[in-house]
């Protein structure tokens, strides 16, 4: 029975490649098509579900061996790589419930996103980041978690710039996925550290392999760990995003701030118990982390005016609670307190749009007099503590100013020595031009080519203007004007592409493949 966790997540990414395949090709589109994208949705996600509970059943009658491999994917020196994934204990169990609520989180879609006209592309990124989380859940090892994780990150990106004709939700989407980077990147570091010290990347290994780390080494490949859940579960300093997140449809927040996605620290967290239940230092992290982001989601949270952004640090602030479970050793609870919260959240978050009316005779709360007659206080709540300013103040703005020395460096260092068409060709397109006004030579007076007195001023003239002419009839003019269109157009392009490739989330993406070729 354990191969049937290999269908697990397979089965929501058959679902994602058959609606995405007919997008692409033109055979699915339009509201004629809405049913037949909803089936597969539904219907491939609800097969993942029922495959999840058979396991689980399975594994309550100990019937699972508790890790199945594909064999071999790639060798390399000591490192060696098998597709594994775990069939027994809590990841099992979590991966049943998110089944269960990813399942009914696309059967609410198929109405809610009835005639929206990102409909198909919607169930192709809800199935999608079904099959990441469920991978990321079920995954044996290091590496084919942080696939899943990636996925669902890219997921989460696609679903908050859904309406991506509005620049809010673009910028929202963006800055998320830019602060994400961060958890990402230690989530990186801490693999290659896993593998270079404990020699294995997989999970089990890896929890076996602590006890004989060193206290420091142990420590930083905990307090890698640490950090990419900390983002993930948007606790502070990363805390702010979440409420950014909420830009995307209801459904896609139930999914990924409610029910599913927002775990995943805490779950990396739990996965990890006995490496991190030996790093003191990792452990006083969690702690004041969760005492933290609980106090600030709780300030935050009294000033909100909308239901979703009440949800979002409502949220927070029970996950700060599972850090802190999870920092003070009460592993147990903080899982029991993942999967009831997930629940909770879940049908919160669904029934957000009718918030309204069936709260309608519901009185509000009034806050104690002290919070109510602080108005320091109160502006700080709405200004959110100023969490973005200082981000931006701290990080954003030098890095802006880099990129800006360094397009200065380019434009008018760079550019002159290899002589790019542009932007530098409105100064000096090659170094012949630059010596040629260094001699004197006045271009743009036709074939003027240079002015002096004296037998040397005159024989470089000659010299010059013979130099010119040739240039100028027949290197220049012997060159058809299709030829130079051409070039004027590979030039216009690979402008666009340097600039294109100078956008932050692609020397972000750079960065990355940089590390991962380097471990």
């Amino acid at each position: 029975m354990d191969a049937l966790v290999v269908l697990i997540p397979l089965m929501p990414l058959l679902a994602a490649v058959i609606i995405g395949t007919g997008q692409f090709f033109g055979l699915i589109k339009g509201e004629a098509s809405e049913g037949f994208t909803a089936l597969i949705a539904s219907w491939l996600i609800t097969m993942s579900c029922l495959l999840a509970l058979a396991l689980l059943a399975t594994d309550i009658l100990g019937k699972n061996n508790g890790m199945f491999s594909l064999g071999l994917w790639l060798s390399s020196d000591g490192l060696a790589i098998s597709p594994s994934f775990i069939t027994t204990g809590f990841n099992v169990k979590l991966a049943a419930l998110f089944a269960v609520l990813l399942m009914i989180i696309t059967r609410f879609s198929i109405n809610y996103m009835h005639r929206e006209a990102g409909f198909h592309r919607f169930f192709f990124i809800l199935s999608l980041f079904a099959s990441a989380m469920l991978l990321l859940v079920l995954s044996g090892n290091a590496l084919l978690t942080f696939v899943g994780w990636e996925l669902a990150g890219l997921c989460s990106y696609l679903l908050i710039a859904y309406a991506y004709e509005r620049p809010v939700a673009v910028v929202n989407a963006t800055r998320v996925f830019v602060t994400n980077k961060v958890g990402d990147a230690a989530f990186m570091l801490g693999i290659g550290l896993s593998y270079i010290w404990a020699e294995t990347i997989n999970w089990a290994d890896l929890n076996a392999a602590s006890a004989d780390l060193g206290k420091g080494e142990a420590t930083a490949i905990a307090l890698c760990f640490a950090i990419a859940a900390l983002a993930k579960s948007a606790q502070l300093p990363f805390s702010p995003w979440l409420a950014r997140a909420m830009e995307g449809p209801t459904p896609s927040s139930a999914a990924f701030y409610g029910a599913v996605m927002i775990h995943a620290g805490v779950y990396l967290l739990i996965l990890l118990e006995p490496l991190i239940s030996q790093t003191p230092l990792v452990m006083g992290l969690l702690i004041f982390a969760g005492i933290t982001t609980a106090l600030y989601s709780y300030f935050i949270g009294l000033t909100q005016t909308d239901v979703k952004s009440s949800l979002a640090f409502a949220t927070t602030g029970q996950l700060s609670l599972m850090f802190l479970e999870c920092g003070l050793g009460f592993w147990r609870v903080a899982a029991w307190h993942l999967c009831a919260h997930a629940i909770v959240r879940c049908y919160m978050v669904l029934t957000a749009p009718s918030l309204m009316y069936n709260v309608r005779e519901t009185p509000v709360k009034p806050i104690a007099p002290f919070l109510a007659n602080n108005c320091w206080l109160f502006t700080a709540s709405l200004q959110r503590f100023w969490m973005e300013q200082v981000a931006d103040w701290v990080l954003v703005k030098p890095v802006r100013q880099l990129a800006r020395d360094l397009s200065y460096f380019d434009d008018n260092i760079i550019d002159r020595i290899m002589g790019v068409p542009a932007p530098a060709i409105s100064a000096v397109s090659t170094l012949a031009q630059l010596e040629e006004r260094a001699v004197g030579a006045r271009l743009e007076n036709g074939d003027i080519f240079s002015s002096g007195t004296g037998l040397v001023s005159v024989a470089a003239a000659w010299l010059g203007g013979m130099v010119h002419w040739f240039e100028d009839r027949l290197v220049l003019q012997g060159i058809s004007k299709d030829v130079i269109h051409f070039g004027r157009e590979a030039g216009h392009l690979a402008n666009k592409l340097e600039t294109l490739v100078f956008r932050p989330r692609y020397l972000v993406l750079m960065v990355f493949i940089t590390l991962l070729v380097a471990f």
